[in-house]
């Protein structure tokens, strides 16, 4: 286990071999200064031979203390345990100590009794200081494997939170594209209704150019704006073959903002909305403005409300609504006059996702 990184790091939260290397050599010196002074009370030999004795002993509470350790990591590994975990590991200091400084200061005492007597003697006097010595090495432990433990537990929480949010974007995005098609299918048969069959044949042509945007951009949380009036202009070009004049758009978007990022299909559902529930007609043409202010791209129109209003699914702006708040922390704008509807999408960048 010493000099398995990776059982370490899993079992500890971190690679200990210095922290123990260090700590060992350390903890010897200041316990042989403390109760000892060897280096200063005795001769160089038997300062280093007092020395080894506390160095022993270091190693025997130290491993023994880690090997306890371990063993409660893999046997109560979750963060609720970690109350059962310290204390058990404190019993185990308790007892520990005491046991090993006699077994150890009993065969030490047969080996050297008659020139170390006083210090097996005194080591007696010191179990206190090693047992808090101990309880603070185990408290180190403890708490770095708390915060791994911690850390890991809040990354598994914002992955889980991630995986979440993306299905819910993945979810109303392919809503949107079945509330499109039922749209288009609609459009279709008024074409079908009131054109030549060769007038219904482009629009077909039009209508696959137009899904393979959707596929290509299927997959996307955001797309540049560049590639959104695309989509937008294709889908007002095919709706021009079933409103012709009485249709108008009015683009208003500089070049310097095409590189930002928007949610997909979020201008044609404004688009679509707009022409939707309101009234085209030669008598009173629809104008839908697209311009751009304070970094938000605005979609607006003059009310035309239509004296029946077809069954809606209320879907388009919901839509819209959740999956900016899923993205950004920047909602739309609506503004509703009584006059002129209004509604402003935030132009994003790839940092303003939430993360």
């Amino acid at each position: 286990m010493l000099f398995n990184k990776e059982r370490r790091i899993k079992y500890l939260g971190f690679n200990d071999f210095w922290y123990t290397l260090i700590g060992i050599i350390t903890l010897s010196f200041v316990t042989d200064y403390l109760f000892n002074n060897s280096f200063a009370r005795y001769s160089l030999i038997e300062a280093v031979i007092n020395w080894s004795f506390s160095l022993l002993f270091t190693i025997l509470n130290w491993f023994f203390m880690r090997s306890v350790i371990f063993y409660l990591r893999k046997k109560y590994p979750s963060f609720q345990d970690t109350v059962k975990r310290i204390i058990i590991a404190f019993i185990f200091i308790i007892v520990s100590v005491p046991m090993i400084d006699y077994i150890g200061s009993a065969i030490i005492g047969t080996i050297f009794y008659d020139n170390y007597h006083y210090y097996i003697v005194e080591r007696f006097k010191v179990l206190l200081p090693i047992v808090i010595i101990s309880v603070m090495i185990q408290a180190i432990y403890e708490a770095v494997y708390y915060h791994a433990m911690l850390k890991k537990i809040i990354i598994e929480e914002e992955q889980a939170k991630q995986i979440m949010v993306q299905a819910q974007l993945d979810a109303l995005r392919n809503q949107a594209q079945p509330h499109f098609f039922f749209n288009t299918l609609n459009t279709l048969r008024d074409i079908i209704d009131q054109n030549s069959k060769e007038d219904a044949k482009e629009f077909v042509d039009k209508l696959s150019n137009i899904y393979r945007f959707i596929l290509e951009s299927g997959n996307s949380n955001l797309i540049s704006l560049r590639d959104e009036l695309k989509f937008a202009r294709a889908y007002i070009h095919i709706q021009s073959e079933r409103f012709g004049d009485n249709l108008q758009l009015q683009w208003d978007i500089p070049e310097t903002v095409l590189d930002r990022m928007i949610v997909p299909m979020s201008m044609q559902l404004l688009l679509e909305n707009a022409i939707k529930h309101n009234v085209v007609s030669r008598s009173k043409p629809l104008t839908i403005n697209v311009s751009i202010k304070q970094d938000h791209v605005l979609v607006e129109n003059k009310i035309q409300a239509k004296s029946t209003q077809l069954p809606s699914t209320k879907l388009g702006l919901k839509n819209i609504e959740k999956r900016y708040a899923l993205i950004s922390n920047q909602p739309i704008e609506i503004k509703n006059d009584g006059h002129t509807f209004t509604v402003a999408l935030p132009l994003l960048t790839l940092s303003d996702q939430n993360k």
